[in-house]
Formats: structure tokens, C-alpha cells, sequence
């Protein structure tokens, strides 16, 4: 069911001094940031050969990854998110083996601007796990 890791989230309390460590002392290619007002939060992404890195910073208070923030005051690594090429048959085998999708069950879009679903860390071995529908590779 799962492809790729498309990328590591990691909460920070401060896009800039993170964007910055990876891009001025690791050489690493950071994407411009990108507010997400319905997720509550500001990303950036940093480009590695094999994935990405996704920074999050809070955008208020009431962010999901400032209450994150409040119990991991210097950040830390919030999720990972795997491709699927279908998020729909994905959600349906996940829910037929008894996983939880958290919200209302339905995909919203991400930062990618590709649906995306979470899954309870609770039945992930403690990690918060996001799917996310890619297009299929055509076949050469």
C-alpha cells in the first residue's frame, strides 16, 4: 500500500533559524515559505536527493503544532508521510484492518497541494503517520 517516504515533519519554534541552519551550514536547497492558514501552520520544505524535509512552524496559538511545541519546547520530529497512489482505497484497507484516520475520516489537501489523510499514532507505534496520494509514474 505504501510507497515512497516523501518526507519527515519536523515542528520548530522558529522557521527562520531552522531554514537557515540547514541552508547556510548544511548546503541543503530550502524551498520558499508557504503559510497554510487552514492547517494552522507555516512550512518550508528542505530538497534532499532521496526526500524531503518539511518544517512547521505554528501560525497562532490555537496551531496544532504549537500544543506540540508546548510539550517539545526546542521542536522535534511531528510526522512521517508516505506516498499512495490511490488515498481513498488506501483509507478503505487501513479502516478494514481496524487503523483510525483522524478527523472526520475525509482528505484534505496538503502542503503539496495532493490529499493527505493522518493516522493514529496509537496504532503506529506511537508515530503520527500521514498519507499522501502522487500521481502514478508513467511506465517506461
Amino acid at each position: 500500500m505504501i510507497g515512497r517516504l516523501n518526507h519527515v515533519a519536523i515542528a520548530v519554534p522558529d522557521l527562520a533559524a531552522a531554514t537557515a541552519n540547514y541552508r547556510d551550514v548544511l548546503g541543503a536547497k530550502v524551498s520558499a515559505p508557504k503559510d497554510l492558514p487552514e492547517h494552522g501552520v507555516r512550512v518550508v520544505f528542505v530538497e534532499l536527493p532521496n526526500t524531503k524535509i518539511e518544517f512547521l512552524e505554528p501560525l497562532g496559538h490555537d496551531s496544532f503544532i504549537q500544543k506540540f511545541l508546548d510539550d517539545n519546547p526546542a521542536g522535534g520530529i511531528h510526522h512521517l508521510s508516505y506516498e499512495v497512489e490511490d488515498i481513498l482505497k488506501a483509507r478503505e484497507q487501513l479502516k478494514a484492518s481496524g487503523k483510525r484516520i483522524l478527523g472526520d475520516g475525509e482528505p484534505k489537501i496538503g502542503a503539496h497541494g495532493t490529499p493527505i489523510l493522518f493516522l493514529h499514532p496509537k496504532d503506529f507505534n506511537g508515530c503520527l503517520v500521514e498519507i499522501e496520494e502522487v500521481a502514478k509514474e508513467p511506465k517506461s
